[in-house]
């Protein structure tokens, strides 16, 4: 499973430097990311202390090689996509729109990684 490991790289990369933008500048982060709104910016705090962390399991993941949690982490970047995709379509603010691409470039990447690792431990 090492590609599938290495894939969740990209996943600790966007969480703890995202973690930290929205806890410490969430004004700058939002824009950042496209919004084209304002607003109260305690909710995207607590987000960033959220991601912040989610991003320290994700490398203790990766560092301790807990292949058991790979799915895991594919099936929590489902729900957190479709929520994303909702609302993004209930908003219409591109900000939920630029971090669902992010979080779909990783699912794509894990998923990749996963069913080629499996595949080749078959083989």
């Amino acid at each position: 499973m090492r590609r599938t490991n290495l894939s969740l790289y990209y996943l600790a990369g966007y969480l703890l430097p995202a973690g930290a933008l929205l806890l410490f500048v969430p004004e700058w982060a939002t824009k950042l990311l496209l919004s084209d709104r304002t607003y109260d910016y305690a909710p995207f705090r607590l987000a960033g202390v959220l991601l912040i962390v989610i991003g320290i399991l994700i490398v203790q993941i990766i560092r301790h090689r807990l292949e058991m949690l790979y799915t895991t982490t594919l099936v929590a970047r489902a729900l957190i996509s479709a929520t994303l995709l909702w609302l993004f379509l209930s908003t219409g603010d591109p900000f939920f729109a630029v971090i669902l691409v992010v979080v779909l470039i990783g699912v794509a990447l894990t998923g990749t990684s996963y069913l080629l690792d499996r595949r080749a431990a078959r083989s």
